[in-house]
C-alpha cells in the first residue's frame, strides 16, 4: 500500500512550486475531481417559444431573413368589476297580464236560481252540488297541470238544443267560483240564442261580440259583477248577421289572449251554441284548452256525440257530461249528510 506520505501534493508538480494547498485542492490532485466553483453564467437565456408573425420586409435585409420571431404577449389579468359599476341587465318584456275586472255589481236572484233547479250559493250543500264539485275538480286538475292560459278557458256544448249545456255552464261557474282565491267569466257565447242574463236575473248589457266587432272597446269594461263571490259574467252583446264571422276573425284570439294571460286564478267558461246547430262552438273550440260536450241521457244519439267531436276536435281535450241520468252505473249517488 502506498503511504499516505508519498502522495503527490498538487503543489508539489513538476514546476517545483512548494505552495501550501487546500483538502479540497489536495483531494482534486489525487482522485480528478473538478474544482467546486459557480457554475459558468450562460451569455443568454432561454427564451420562451416563440410564435411565428406574419412576414414583414425590412429594407436591407435579405428575402429569407424577412421572417422574423416575435413573442405573444401574455393577457393581461381580469380584475373583478365591483358590484356597483357592473351594468344593469338587461329588462325583458314580461307577457301582458289581463286587466282586474271592475264593473258594477248586479244582484243575483237566488230564488230564481232554485226555481230553475240549479245551484243555490248560499244554500245547503246538495246532490247537485256534489257533482258539479267532482266535474270542476277534473277540469281544474287539467288546467293547473298544463299551466297555460288556453287550458284556463273551458267550453261547454252540446250536439242539439236542449240537452242542458246552459244549465250546465250556470252550475259550474256557480261551483268554480265557490273556489278560494278563484275568479270565474262566464261568457255568453251562444249569440243566436243568448240565455246566461235571463238564467242569472241580470239586466241586458253590452258585451262579448261587442268587443270583437270594435276595436276600441276594452273587453274588460263590458264584464258584469254579480252578488256571487268570485262570478263575473261577459253577456253576449249586441249580435247581428256577421256575428259568426266576427268570431272566426283574428280579434276573438286577441279579446280571448286579453282576458286570460297573466292571470292564473281566472277561469272562463264559455256557453255556446249546440255544436251541430251553429259554427260558434267549432270556431271557438280553436281558442279553449279543455271541452265539455253535455249529452242528455235520453236524448242524445252515439252519431251526435261522434259527429259534435269531430266538428270540436280543434280541441285536443273533450270531456263527456251526462246530464238528466235518473240511475249510476256504478250505483254510486249523493245526497245530502250532516
Amino acid at each position: 500500500m502506498t503511504e499516505h506520505s508519498k502522495i503527490p501534493l498538487p503543489g508539489n508538480g513538476e514546476d517545483g512550486s512548494n505552495k501550501e494547498a487546500s483538502l479540497l485542492e489536495k483531494a482534486s490532485g489525487a482522485f480528478g475531481l473538478d474544482n467546486f466553483g459557480a457554475a459558468p453564467m450562460p451569455k443568454q437565456l432561454d427564451e420562451r417559444r416563440m410564435k411565428r408573425a406574419k412576414k414583414v420586409e425590412r429594407k436591407g435585409a435579405p428575402a429569407e431573413s424577412a421572417e422574423v420571431e416575435v413573442e405573444q404577449a401574455a393577457p393581461e389579468p381580469q380584475l373583478p368589476v365591483p358590484a356597483a359599476s357592473a351594468p344593469a341587465p338587461a329588462v325583458i318584456d314580461a307577457a301582458p297580464v289581463a286587466p282586474v275586472f271592475e264593473g258594477e255589481h248586479h244582484k243575483v236572484n237566488r230564488q230564481h236560481l232554485r226555481d230553475q233547479g240549479l245551484i243555490d250559493p248560499d244554500g245547503k250543500v246538495s246532490e247537485l252540488l256534489e257533482e258539479f264539485r267532482i266535474v270542476k275538480r277534473q277540469l281544474l286538475s287539467a288546467a293547473k297541470t298544463r299551466g297555460t292560459a288556453q287550458s284556463r278557458r273551458i267550453l261547454v256544448s252540446s250536439p242539439h238544443p236542449d240537452e242542458g249545456k246552459t244549465f250546465c255552464a250556470v252550475n259550474l261557474a256557480i261551483a268554480m267560483a265557490a273556489e278560494r282565491d278563484m275568479e270565474v267569466l262566464l261568457v255568453d257565447a251562444d249569440i243566436a240564442k243568448p240565455s246566461i242574463l235571463s238564467t242569472l236575473g241580470l239586466p241586458k248589457a253590452s258585451g262579448f261580440m261587442d268587443a270583437l266587432s270594435h276595436e276600441e272597446v276594452p273587453v274588460e269594461d263590458l264584464v258584469l259583477g254579480t252578488d256571487i263571490p268570485g262570478l263575473w259574467v261577459l253577456p253576449a252583446g249586441h249580435v247581428d248577421k256577421n256575428g259568426a264571422e266576427y268570431l272566426s276573425s283574428g280579434a276573438t284570439a286577441e279579446v280571448l289572449d286579453r282576458l286570460t294571460v297573466g292571470v292564473p286564478n281566472r277561469i272562463v267558461i264559455f256557453d255556446t251554441p249546440p255544436a251541430l246547430a251553429a259554427s260558434p262552438a267549432a270556431d271557438l273550440a280553436k281558442h279553449v284548452g279543455q271541452v265539455v260536450l253535455v249529452a242528455r241521457a235520453d236524448q242524445t244519439g252515439r252519431s251526435a256525440l261522434e259527429d259534435a267531436c269531430q266538428l270540436l276536435s280543434a280541441c285536443d281535450d273533450i270531456k263527456l257530461l251526462l246530464n238528466a241520468a235518473n240511475f249510476s252505473p256504478s250505483g254510486r249517488r249523493f245526497g245530502t249528510y250532516g
